[in-house]
């Protein structure tokens, strides 16, 4: 339980872009709390990417300006910079990974203590590696499984839905509130703020603030809902 509350919803985003300035001051608005996952390899980076047939800009922040951005949330590990893990030896992994967390909580002052996939490559190796040889807890898939149910196995957490999947979260949000009072839950949502250029950013304010200010439910980041931090 959090805080007494048997469900939890929390949010998970990645590469440490300038959209996420909006989408932060969303959740701060509604008092909602999310995860951003970074590249510390990457820092300051400025790309377009093309999605869903729209080009959309993928500026990475300058490393000094991380602390300030996200003081009122988790941070949270990406990779130095964002390789394919698959083909990986685990000391190229390890190396990836605990400079990119340790050079986080340099910048943050605070520990480090997650991570998402890049690519969402995961499977038993990688995670025996992380779990024997770094100090990531918790580690993010994209394996969408719509699912509200604790997971043993942290090192592979698999999300529940995509946040511009509109449409299957508002089902997905429906049936959460649903389930019976005593039902241990978590709604975990990931995504990259950037695709809200392209698909729209309106969906998510007005998921947000359908969501917000329910007083059974906790709102956390996901080291708080993950591993009760």
């Amino acid at each position: 339980m959090w805080q007494g509350k048997t469900k939890a919803i929390t949010f998970s985003f990645d590469d440490g872009v300038e959209q996420d300035i909006r989408l932060i001051e969303m959740f701060d608005r509604y008092g909602l709390k999310g995860t951003f996952n970074l590249n510390s390899g990457s820092f300051g980076m400025q790309i377009t990417l093309t999605v869903k047939g729209v080009e959309v800009p993928h500026h990475r922040f300058a490393a000094d300006k991380i602390r300030a951005i996200y003081q009122n949330h988790e941070v949270a590990a990406h990779t130095l910079t964002h390789p394919g893990l698959y083909d990986l030896s685990d000391e190229e992994l390890i190396r990836e990974t605990e400079e990119d967390r340790k050079n986080l909580e340099k910048l943050c002052g605070r520990d480090v203590v997650g991570m998402a996939y890049p690519f969402g490559d995961c499977d038993d190796r990688i995670a025996r590696v992380l779990r024997a040889h770094t100090g990531v807890q918790y580690a993010r898939t994209v394996r969408d499984n719509g699912a509200f149910h604790r997971q043993k196995d942290l090192l592979q957490f698999d999300p529940t839905v995509h946040a511009t999947d509109f449409d299957r979260i508002e089902e997905l949000w429906q049936a959460f509130c649903r389930l019976p009072k005593e039902q241990e839950a978590i709604f975990y949502i990931w995504g990259h703020s950037y695709e809200f250029d392209a698909v729209g950013w309106q969906p998510m304010e007005d998921f947000c603030r359908e969501i917000a200010g329910r007083d059974d439910i906790f709102y956390g980041t996901n080291a708080q809902v993950l591993l009760g931090q």
